[in-house]
């Protein structure tokens, strides 16, 4: 079990203070990979269920569950977990993440047409992309986790699909620059760029 192993190694780095380079090696060794993680949130959320209730917003949970997760299939990408209103996906090409995340707004979008404001699926996403741990088919860690959540859930605005510099840098090599045009500088925050995805 991933968990097990991951366990045991970090109780013997914690146990031989002298051997935590060499076990902290042998953990990217084992759970280390490269990916491009994709964070989705539904904008307004929290204020929805205040207004609304829990069930009307769980229906839109699974709503959108069922609009996006073949999307993500669709783009070569995997579904990891589910957090309240939010999914956390993830892909081995950065393209593919980019691809799949302006599907998703169109999906959204298309999804949205002729529907009242209490029923619309109104998405925020965050791309981030780079080293990881990843533990088995459940879970991951690493900045670039930290950072897609962050956009996807304080940042992006409905609609907004955000990247970090780095998804950004991996992406340069497909995509002009002019197509990831970078935000304000806000107080706290690494560089954060917008994709221009209409």
């Amino acid at each position: 079990m991933p968990y097990t192993r991951l366990h045991q190694l970090l109780t013997e780095r914690q146990a031989h203070p002298e051997l935590q380079p060499a076990i902290e090696q042998q953990i990217w060794a084992e759970f280390g990979c490269i990916q491009a993680i994709l964070y989705t949130d539904l904008a307004g959320f929290s204020r929805g269920v205040a207004d609304f209730g829990i069930v009307h917003f769980l229906q839109l949970i699974l709503e959108s569950r069922q609009l996006f997760l073949p999307l993500v299939h669709a783009h070569q990408g995997r579904f990891l977990k589910e957090e309240g209103d939010s999914l956390l996906l993830l892909f081995d090409d950065p393209i593919q993440a980019v691809c799949c995340a302006q599907a998703m707004q169109h999906a959204s979008r298309r999804h949205n047409v002729d529907r009242p404001p209490e029923q619309r699926i109104d998405l925020c996403l965050g791309l981030g992309y780079g080293q990881v741990l990843r533990i088995g088919q459940h879970d991951v860690f690493g900045e670039e986790v930290n950072a897609a959540c962050k956009l996807g859930e304080d940042v992006a605005g409905s609609g907004e699909i955000l990247l970090t510099a780095a998804t950004r840098t991996a992406l340069l090599a497909s995509m002009p620059a002019d197509a990831l045009p970078p935000l304000p500088e806000r107080a706290g925050w690494p560089s954060v760029y917008r994709l221009r995805w209409q």
